[in-house]
């Protein structure tokens, strides 16, 4: 049997252990040393009640305060982007050469707008590190809703085997090769998602406003992620377009919720802290701004975005401004 773990025990670290367990193995759930009185209740009532109410977890979810023993076979990070090279640190204990990481969160790093995977490759550097990404909103995977995702590595071996550990009836995995393409799917969706709520926040959402967003901030992220060496093509699957329609429409959606707060004229501090949960667009935004700018690449949406939250320009405007850009043509300038 294969030593299994989840460091995080918010929504997607407990849809997580719950999928495991239904694929057959044996998983211990923990957490930072904050969040023990959750991962007591966890074990206590075999439920997340305050981050994933209504899925009850089986006897094989062990629900523990500190990761133990011997190092693990894998090791799931279910933590928000911004915390993920300080669980890295956390589990490295628990890691030998062979322990294949898998990172759950979607996002940059700060700062260095590192991918998520080269966050922890530099603190785990001898263990293979897989990319689990897709449409995947734990409130329905924990439910057991049919979904479809992608284990990305560099490390062919190591994604299969991934796919191989998680995969269950309802939960689907495909491998991928492309690792940028991937987690630049994965984080840069949330810029789109924080824009489509705040069109929805003005009242102006009809279907032909949504799918031109969409579909626009489709080609930004292709045009960025391209330049970073991902492959186009990466971009019109499950971690491209999969995932960012769904986080652009679910009601599931942190980063759409916060979007529609905003065009409603509050400050982001008060719409995160009304929130509750982490939502990675924020962080997103800036990071995917500043590599536009490293890059020199076109990216109009992402722009605006940047303005809204930190340079507190009106939604209204931001739309009349896009619309009014220069005219071009539909696949100018798109790196590939």
């Amino acid at each position: 049997m294969k030593r299994v773990a989840v460091w995080g025990s918010g929504s997607w670290g407990t849809a997580i252990a719950y999928t495991l367990a239904s694929a057959g193995n044996s998983v211990e759930l923990s957490g930072r040393s904050e969040d023990a009185e959750i991962i007591r209740g966890i074990e206590r009532d075999r439920e997340n009640i305050r981050f994933l109410p209504g899925v009850f977890l089986p006897d094989s979810v062990r629900a523990i305060t500190e990761l133990s023993g011997n190092t693990y076979d894998f090791l799931f990070l279910a933590v928000p982007s911004h915390a993920v090279r300080e669980a890295a640190h956390h589990i490295k204990p628990f890691c030998s050469a062979d322990t294949i990481v898998v990172n759950l969160a979607k996002g940059l790093e700060e700062g260095s707008c590192l991918r998520l995977s080269e966050v922890v490759q530099q603190v785990l550097p001898s263990c293979p590190v897989v990319v689990l990404s897709g449409p995947s909103h734990a409130e329905e995977v924990g439910r057991e809703v049919a979904t479809a995702v992608v284990a990305a590595s560099a490390d062919e071996k190591a994604a299969v085997a991934v796919q191989e550990l998680i995969m269950t009836p309802f939960f689907r995995v495909y491998v991928n090769s492309d690792v940028v393409g991937v987690e630049l799917g994965g984080a840069l969706k949330n810029v789109i998602a924080l824009c489509s709520g705040a069109l929805e926040g003005r009242q102006a959402t009809r279907d032909n406003t949504k799918a031109a967003l969409i579909t626009r901030g489709l080609t930004e992220i292709t045009r960025l992620g391209v330049a970073l060496g991902a492959r186009e093509i990466t971009f019109s699957g499950l971690a491209g377009l999969g995932d960012l329609v769904v986080t652009c429409t679910s009601s599931h959606s942190r980063n759409l919720r916060a979007g529609r707060a905003l065009a409603t004229g509050k400050p982001l501090t008060q719409v995160l802290d009304e929130i509750g949960m982490v939502v990675e667009g924020v962080r997103a935004t800036r990071a995917a701004y500043e590599l536009s700018r490293r890059l020199n690449i076109s990216m109009p949406i992402t722009e605006k975005a940047y303005q809204v939250l930190f340079e507190n320009a009106p939604v209204e405007s931001v739309i009349q401004e896009l619309m009014a850009r220069s005219k071009k043509h539909e696949h100018e300038d798109l790196g590939v």
